[in-house]
């Protein structure tokens, strides 16, 4: 059954497809755990796909953010679909989750958001990376490329492998280069990061302005 609904992912379009067990998720903060979601969960289904390298060597604002929400998009039609397929062949139970927004948590004075549950922090436990000092999820195969997705279902389903880590230990250029100091290699000022990122165009098209921390990053791509 693991095999069947990873090669399914992957024919819908996925790069990557892990599964975490809900026991990994222990140190979830409250609130933002997957039971907390959905009480009967057994099984985190994660997987992720790929940007195209070229969005990492032009100018952000307009092809890279329209790109980010295609992927998006595509993602979460990954989910609605299996999420279907896990109920009517396997007599499961699938939630798919949003693996951006919508969500809740907002802290308006820190302009700081949380999604229902950390795409990121997921795909670690499922086994398809690590965090970098970015912030970023961070693939061996296809590096900080990855939107990731998951689905959420009461299937007891066997756990991947973790993965080793490959952000570079005496590497800081995400650090260094971030023009909004908003990271410190541990985590992100997610108010500096917004306010130098987002913004809109004359025209009224939303633009994302900055993408350093991913584009500088000898691992984008990679270890291959």
């Amino acid at each position: 059954m693991n095999n069947e609904i990873k090669d399914l992912i992957m024919k819908l379009g996925a790069d990557v497809c892990g599964i975490a067990s809900i026991e990994r998720f222990i140190d979830a903060p409250k609130g933002f755990h997957p039971t907390d979601i959905y009480p009967e969960c057994n099984s985190a289904i994660v997987y992720g796909i790929a940007l195209p390298k070229g969005l990492t060597k032009v100018d952000p604002s307009l092809i890279y953010g329209h790109y980010n929400d295609i992927a998006a998009q595509q993602v979460d039609l990954i989910a609605f679909k299996v999420a279907k397929i896990i109920e009517e062949k396997y007599c499961g139970i699938a939630v798919p989750m949003p693996c951006d927004g919508p969500y809740e948590y907002w802290d308006g004075e820190r302009m700081e958001g949380r999604g229902l549950l950390s795409m990121k922090h997921a795909a670690v436990l499922a086994g398809l990376g690590t965090i970098g000092k970015s912030t970023l999820l961070i693939n061996k195969k296809y590096g900080n490329l990855l939107t990731i997705g998951v689905i959420l279902t009461d299937l007891t389903l066997e756990a991947d492998p973790l993965a080793e880590s490959i952000c570079l230990a005496s590497c800081s250029l995400c650090i260094d280069s971030c023009p909004a100091n908003a990271l410190d290699g541990i985590g992100a000022n997610q108010m500096n990061c917004r306010q130098n990122t987002y913004s809109t165009n004359a025209r009224g098209f939303s633009t994302v302005n900055c993408n350093v921390c991913r584009s500088v990053c000898p691992m984008k791509y990679g270890s291959r």
